[in-house]
């Protein structure tokens, strides 16, 4: 799901990559398999039923409550986060959390498709109350909405199996770099990457990167050749590992973690219901179960912050 932005750390000696955490969105596939962070990605797999808590659901805004739903944007291109699966609907670690806390606030969740760029806008714009889809949780962000952190990710790499270009993590000048466009990645190559290729004397990232507005079409780009390296969050990269079948592997450490958020209009009512959701899914468990079940557990929490961005 897309470029999800953070202030990346990209220190230059030959542009060293420590790079930020970005939000994105990635390839998908609904079959089972495992991560490199996680375990065996189960889409099949139980959670336990989640019932209303009147308490939260008190804390919900009039106006939603008689509505009875959540409408929620999700950029359905960044598995196993959010996805489209073989039948076409919008599946992954982020809807199941999405369906929860709607669940436990005594509503049901919409989770609408929508370009990764076009979320955050359609927020202020009341065409969503949340937009959850790995959006990194940076101060930048916080000037905009509030955050309610749910997860942890870092920023990964990939090549082409066997790395037949020998590109080493540390020096990424002058290589062909795919990133999915609004991404704190797509960010990286800009403000910190090429500045310091230049001031090593390197050729700079072309075009400041190969930017597209879905993350499957980033790694079918590396796959087929036409870039050098892919850079997303690192829960889709390991996912992306497994679902290309072999032909890339991971370039380099996971670097530069930083909570996920889940994006709300900035003071808005809903924001303490759903921070206090979130923590109520933690505490029962079955956040974790959610988190097993698309094998991304590494990037558990244990609390709910309001706007805990790091950066």
């Amino acid at each position: 799901m897309t470029a999800r932005t953070l202030r990346p750390r990209l220190v230059a000696a030959g542009a060293t990559l420590a790079a930020g955490t970005l939000l994105l969105t990635a390839c998908g596939s609904s079959g089972s398999s495992s991560t490199a962070s996680g375990s065996a990605v189960n889409p099949s797999a139980s959670v336990k039923a989640v019932t209303a808590d009147p308490s939260l659901a008190a804390l919900v805004p009039a106006d939603l409550k008689s509505g009875g739903k959540l409408i929620v944007g999700s950029d359905a291109s960044y598995a196993p986060n959010e996805f489209q699966d073989d039948k076409g609907a919008i599946v992954g670690m982020d809807v199941d959390l999405a369906n929860a806390v709607a669940a436990k606030l005594g509503l049901k969740a919409e989770v609408q498709n929508a370009g990764f760029t076009a979320i955050i806008p359609g927020i202020g714009a009341n065409k969503y109350q949340l937009g959850m889809s790995s959006f990194t949780d940076t101060k930048e962000r916080e000037q905009t909405v509030d955050m309610v952190t749910y997860f942890t990710a870092g920023t990964g790499m990939a090549v082409k199996k066997g790395n037949p270009d020998k590109i080493s993590a540390d020096d990424l000048c002058g290589k062909k770099i795919a990133v999915q466009t609004g991404t704190t990645q797509a960010d990286q190559i800009v403000d910190v990457i090429n500045p310091a290729c230049t001031a090593a004397g390197k050729p700079t990232v072309p075009n400041d990167g190969d930017k597209f507005d879905l993350q499957t079409d980033v790694t079918n780009a590396v796959v087929s050749g036409r870039d050098q390296v892919m850079m997303a969050d690192s829960p889709v990269i390991d996912y992306a590992l497994k679902q290309t079948g072999g032909q890339l592997e991971k370039l380099g450490p996971t670097t530069d973690s930083a909570p996920y958020g889940i994006a709300l209009a900035k003071g808005s009512a809903l924001t303490p219901a759903v921070q206090a959701a979130v923590q109520s899914l933690i505490d029962d468990g079955t956040y974790k179960q959610i988190l097993q079940k698309w094998g991304v557990e590494a990037g558990a929490i244990d609390k709910a912050q309001l706007n805990g961005a790091t950066s």
